[in-house]
C-alpha cells in the first residue's frame, strides 16, 4: 500500500510545487510507482508537467464532487513511473460545495483509498492556504513535507502550520506524521541563507532533511516547458538535489 505525503506550507513562494513535481519525478526515475494529486486550484503542478489547467473535464474537482471516479482522472506524464490527477480553477468552488456535507474533511481520503494500492508514493501538492482542501489533504495523508525557503521570513507562519497539523492529528488523523522540513532556495554565497539553515536545524533537529535544495535557474525554467527538472536538464544542480532528496525519502520509507 502506497504512502501518501502532502507537501504543504500556507506561505507562498517556498518551492512547494517545485518540490512536489521534482521529488515525485525523481522517485519515479528510481523505479517507484508515483502519483501526484494536484490539490491547488492554481494548478501549477499540472501545468508544470505539461497539462492544460483549463482542461476541466478530468480533474480533481470532478473527483471530489462525485461526478468522476478517481481512477478515471489519472493521467500518465512523460516522466517514468509518474502519473498525475490534475487540478483546475474549478477546484476553488469545492470548498463551498462541500461545506454542508457530512464528513467533508474525509472526501479526499475516501477517494485515495480506492487507488492507494496502485502506487508506492502519492504526493499531494497543497494550496498555499489552510482551507478545506488542504485539510482534506492532511486528513488523507500519512505524513507532511514542509518546504521552508532560506530567506529572512523563513519561519514566518510555520507555527500556524504546525498548530494546524496538531489539530488534524487530534481530530481527524492521529497517524499524521511530519516526514520532514525541507530547506529550499539556498544560496551558499549569502550569509543569511547559512544562518537560516543553522536556525532551522537548531529548532527542529532530526526532522530537517539532510538534503538542501539550492537556488538553480534550471528549476525555474523547467515548468515553462512543462517538464520536471530531470527531463529538462539531467545534469543540473536541481536534478542532483532532488535525486538526493528522493533517495533520502525512499531510505526513510524502506518498507514501502
Amino acid at each position: 500500500m502506497g504512502k501518501v505525503i502532502s507537501i504543504a506550507n500556507q506561505k507562498g513562494g517556498v518551492g512547494k510545487t517545485t518540490t512536489c513535481v521534482n521529488l515525485a519525478a525523481s522517485i519515479g526515475v528510481l523505479e517507484k510507482r508515483v502519483l501526484i494529486i494536484d490539490a491547488d486550484p492554481q494548478a501549477n503542478a499540472s501545468s508544470g508537467l505539461g497539462f492544460d489547467p483549463n482542461d476541466k473535464n478530468l480533474s480533481l474537482y470532478q473527483v471530489l464532487s462525485g461526478s468522476l471516479n478517481i481512477s478515471d482522472a489519472i493521467k500518465k506524464t512523460e516522466s517514468p513511473n509518474l502519473d498525475i490527477i490534475q487540478s483546475s480553477i474549478d477546484l476553488v468552488g469545492i470548498e463551498i460545495e462541500l461545506v454542508e456535507e457530512k464528513n467533508r474533511e474525509y472526501k479526499l481520503k475516501e477517494k485515495i483509498n480506492e487507488i492507494k494500492d496502485l502506487y508506492d508514493f502519492i504526493f499531494i501538492d497543497c494550496a498555499p492556504s489552510l482551507g478545506l482542501i488542504t485539510l482534506n489533504a492532511l486528513t488523507g495523508s500519512d505524513s507532511v513535507i514542509i518546504p521552508i525557503q532560506c530567506e529572512y521570513f523563513a519561519l514566518e507562519g510555520l507555527g500556524k502550520l504546525l498548530n494546524t497539523i496538531k489539530s488534524v492529528q487530534k481530530i481527524h488523523n492521529e497517524e499524521l506524521d511530519i516526514e520532514g522540513i525541507l530547506l529550499t532556495m539556498f544560496d551558499s554565497r549569502l550569509r543569511l541563507s547559512n544562518q537560516v539553515v543553522e536556525e532551522v536545524k537548531k529548532h527542529f533537529g532530526d526532522i530537517v532533511f539532510n538534503t538542501i535544495i539550492q537556488r538553480n535557474i534550471k528549476l525555474g525554467e523547467a515548468p515553462g516547458f512543462g517538464k520536471d527538472i530531470i527531463t529538462y536538464d539531467v545534469t543540473s544542480k536541481g536534478t542532483k538535489n532532488y535525486l538526493s532528496l528522493a533517495n533520502e525519502v525512499i531510505k526513510k520509507n524502506k518498507d514501502v
